[in-house]
């Protein structure tokens, strides 16, 4: 689709590119192209499908997508500082994959529904899903967080692609009631399912491909390739370019350098375009890096060399944003003393709330396994009121009660 740059020319990793060229010369491929228009150097250049959407990307909503990234980026400084503390059980960084989360959530509309995994925080942002909220999972003290009725945002998904079968069933859904009646808004709607490089290895992503192709689902399924799915790199899960895969489901397949936050809202635009036209569903593969570790329980530096995520920092998806704005004239030193400012703010905002949220007594989580009463659960609930009772005093164990923070991290 038009002239891209080729993979290897933005590749970090050596291996993936030598192993996608080898499997590309034995099927008799051309080598994998990919879609990018503002490249590390923070110079912007021309496709001949893309550069067209892209031209809707004005220095307002430019500036708008820097200062959304710019204040994920912080947000993830301050919910990872938040898990070293001991306030949340667990947290899953995302510092380096801003642009295609931010990008591709600004492309979508308020009626499309989004499906995340459990990294998706820019994804949340651009869809107002309040932060604070949405470490109320992280902390142990809700199953979700948020409700999805007010922001068209699936709660995330812990299990590795269970989201992208809901995504393409609630897909299909949509597509028989606009069949039935118009739109109250007079657009019809899409779907995005987001997931990771790993996840693209399970089979309820090929299951859901295979349904969304045949039955024309207005989905894109957006797979965020960030090389590492924790300790296994991509090599090891496809031997091809992951947007190949589209063409053995026989819809459109594209990559993007997902580092680019311009190219990554005008191929999500047009993907969701195509979808809310009736034209099927599409694969966008957005190439990009985890920096930090797959989540606060891993330690990146057991299994890839400092040198690759060296490379990669160069490759920094706000440093190119702000380059490009500065030679433009189009933002000076207030502009972002402003944005930095406001990430600050939306930090002590996160921290503040974090400290504040009450743990629900635990008693709860008996009452709430199912709608009705249940012997089994009533048996365990005595137990645990047995159990708590033969403390000094009748006190709980310091454990009882207390967010999963308090317990083994």
């Amino acid at each position: 689709m038009g002239t891209h740059l080729p993979s290897t020319e933005f590749d970090g990793t050596a291996v993936d590119d030598q192993r996608e060229a080898d499997a590309e010369a034995v099927m008799g491929e051309p080598p994998a192209q990919m879609v990018q228009l503002l490249g590390p150097d923070g110079k912007l250049g021309f496709d001949p499908v893309f550069s067209e959407y892209a031209r809707k990307v004005t220095p307002e909503v430019l500036r708008g997508l820097y200062a959304d990234m710019a204040a994920i980026r912080r947000f993830d400084v301050e919910a990872t500082a938040l898990q070293r503390q001991g306030q949340l059980a667990l947290w899953v960084p995302l510092t380096g994959q801003e642009a295609a989360q931010i990008g591709s959530g600004r492309a979508s509309r308020p009626q499309d529904y989004i499906f995340p995994t459990y990294r998706e925080h820019g994804v949340a942002y651009t869809r107002n899903v309040d932060l604070a909220e949405l470490l109320r999972q992280f902390r142990g003290v809700s199953n979700g967080g948020w409700n999805p009725k007010d922001t068209n945002f699936h709660l995330y998904t812990l299990v590795l692609a269970a989201q992208t079968l809901h995504a393409v069933g609630y897909a299909m859904g949509i597509q028989r009631d606009q069949k039935l009646a118009a739109p109250a808004d007079g657009e019809d709607a899409a779907v995005i399912a987001y997931f990771g490089d790993g996840a693209s290895s399970e089979g309820d992503v090929h299951e859901s491909m295979v349904f969304a192709s045949s039955y024309n689902a207005p989905v894109v399924f957006f797979c965020q390739n960030n090389h590492w799915a924790i300790s296994v790199p991509t090599n090891v899960q496809t031997r091809v370019p992951l947007s190949n895969r589209a063409k053995g489901y026989g819809f459109p397949g594209i990559r993007v350098d997902g580092n680019d936050v311009i190219a990554v809202h005008a191929v999500t635009e047009w993907a969701l375009e195509h979808a809310r036209q009736g034209k099927g569903p599409v694969l966008i593969e957005a190439f990009t890096y985890r920096v930090g570790a797959h989540t606060t329980a891993d330690d990146p530096t057991k299994y890839r060399p400092s040198a690759e995520e060296d490379a990669w920092r160069a490759k920094d998806p706000l440093a190119r944003v702000e380059k490009y704005l500065r030679a433009e004239g189009l933002a000076d030193d207030d502009f972002f003393a402003k944005v930095k400012a406001d990430g600050d703010e939306l930090a002590a905002y996160v921290r503040r709330t974090t400290h504040d949220l009450e743990t629900p007594d635990i008693r709860s989580a008996f009452a709430n396994t199912y709608a009705e009463a249940h012997p089994l659960v009533a048996e365990e609930l005595a137990w645990f009121e047995e159990y708590t009772a033969g403390f000094a005093g009748g006190e709980q164990p310091a454990d009882a009660g207390q967010p999963a923070a308090k317990a083994g991290h």
